[in-house]
């Protein structure tokens, strides 16, 4: 059995993995997981109802409506009613006063096999386009260095310390977009990893390099051995960069499995005459999720909006490593689907607060600028609208807005508590400007995933965090030392 296998099963209430590796006999959910600190172990169960009480309740849905103070009943993964008040004797009850509750976050875009290596490329840009820049570049330092070393046990382990940190973060959903996919070992521990989480995850089934590579072919095993159900938490996309040679077979393969397709498409890669290319042959649909959009033309952007497709933004990275501006007008100007993403933790942090502000301030000062120089201007971002992008937005994105994104009655409970009494946010005077201008990780309370308590008040529950981030720091000294690259910590 692998090292990092075993870890799991010691040191996470989640499933253990089978004596044959990532996932092979893989057994169900346990029933309960120990009680820690009034843990309500028993929420998310078939049958068992949950009563989230008191609390100040940001739906997102507009037919639900937001209350002051309200009463959300969940029955095992559900959402069954939310109103002022609910009366439910045999629920377990969840004392939400003080707290904003609301739908989790979701990030349509996120490389987790990259957090052993956060910080490593704080100053570093895209690539070397061959201006003036840093040493280190993205492309060439992570993607053609550091990820060629990784083994199947670095991937899992990444992968799931990065999951769990953003679980504590509030993000209750991901699509991860890891392009370490060197073998079917490789994928099968991003799958594991994933999993073992215990959050909502999209598995983006990307490229990777090396002789046991099998993308895309492998895209037909893993729909069928892992994804044969949609009614779960673990759901699968088809990636297809279409700076890849293959990348007619990528799309092809994804359709044929009935998969979403989602791409990278940066103009300083000189993606735009593929691109567009594609966008006039028709190949464009709604099932295409586009990240990024920087530097693309005219033509390049009424293709994708006539199409349907989504757009998932980066907005601190794409400002940090010379994408190119991020087109949040752009995309709202085209009316189109929007969300937000994280990116690479090797040069910005995964949390959504980062991302929701970064987004609202970098159009508002666009459009101010415009304002103050007697032009013409846009309507200015509210918060309300970046929370959609981190939500329902996101959900729509990932083709899972019929069970998440929203507090809904029939959709999954993927919900978070955030603390509206803490010291950096009290005394509450607007619920939507609290969260994006006032709150970061630290507010984040509680933390449910289809009804289960992933966290609660303050801590993520059964996770040795202590004993993983060992384990992690054990694969990251390996990364490096495999790809030849010294680790300074006061470096540039």
């Amino acid at each position: 059995m692998c090292r990092l296998c075993d870890i799991s099963r010691r040191h996470l209430p989640y499933p253990a993995l089978g004596p044959a590796g990532f996932g092979a006999g893989a057994t169900a959910m346990p029933a309960s997981s120990p009680v820690t600190d009034g843990v309500p172990e028993a929420c998310g169960r078939e049958g068992q109802r949950t009563l989230i009480r008191n609390g100040i309740i940001l739906s997102m849905d507009g037919t639900v409506g937001d209350f002051e103070r309200g009463d959300i009943l969940i029955e095992g993964s559900r959402i069954v009613e939310i109103a002022e008040t609910i009366s439910a004797d045999d629920a377990i009850e969840i004392d939400a006063a003080g707290k904003i509750v609301m739908p989790g976050f979701i990030d349509t875009h996120h490389h987790q096999f990259e957090t052993a290596l956060r910080g490593q490329l704080a100053n570093a840009i895209l690539i070397n386009d061959g201006l003036p820049a840093n040493a280190q570049n993205y492309y060439e330092t992570v993607l053609q260095s550091f990820s060629l070393v990784y083994r199947p046990e670095d991937v899992y382990i990444n992968e799931l310390f990065g999951a769990l940190s953003q679980l504590d973060a509030g993000v209750t959903t991901v699509m991860d977009v890891s392009q370490i996919h060197h073998s079917p070992a490789h994928s099968d521990a991003v799958i594991s990893a994933l999993k073992d989480s215990g959050r909502r995850s999209v598995f983006g089934y990307f490229e990777g390099w090396g002789d046991d590579a099998q993308y895309p072919g492998d895209a037909a095993r893993l729909r069928e051995q892992y994804f044969s159900s949609n009614d779960q938490l673990l759901t699968m996309i088809m990636g297809g960069e279409i700076y890849l040679p293959f990348h007619e077979q990528s799309w092809k393969t994804g359709r044929d499995l009935d998969l979403p397709i989602a791409l990278h498409v940066v103009g300083t890669f000189g993606m735009q005459p593929t691109f567009d290319g594609l966008g006039a042959g028709g190949a464009f649909g709604p099932d295409n999720i586009f990240i990024h959009m920087t530097g693309m033309s005219d033509d390049g952007w009424k293709y994708a909006r006539d199409a349907g497709a989504h757009i998932s933004l980066s907005v601190p990275i794409e400002m940090q490593m010379r994408h190119g501006t991020p087109p949040i007008q752009k995309a709202i100007d085209h009316g189109m689907s929007l969300s937000l993403s994280t990116d690479v933790e090797c040069t910005m942090t995964a949390d959504f607060f980062t991302q929701m502000r970064a987004m609202v301030t970098m159009q508002r000062m666009f459009a101010n600028e415009k304002a103050l120089a007697g032009e013409e201007y846009p309507a200015l971002l509210t918060a309300r609208e970046a929370i959609r992008a981190a939500t329902i937005g996101g959900a729509e994105g990932l083709k899972l807005d019929r069970r998440t994104g929203s507090l809904t009655p029939g959709k999954d409970a993927d919900i978070i508590l955030l603390d509206a009494e803490a010291l950096n946010v009290a005394p509450l005077n607007n619920v939507p400007g609290t969260v994006v201008t006032l709150m970061e990780r630290s507010n984040v309370d509680s933390v449910l995933v289809a009804g289960k308590v992933r966290k609660w008040k303050g801590k993520l529950v059964g996770a040795d965090i202590a004993h993983l981030r060992g384990e992690l720091e054990k694969s990251r000294d390996y990364i490096f030392e495999k790809a030849g690259i010294a680790r300074s910590l006061f470096g540039d």
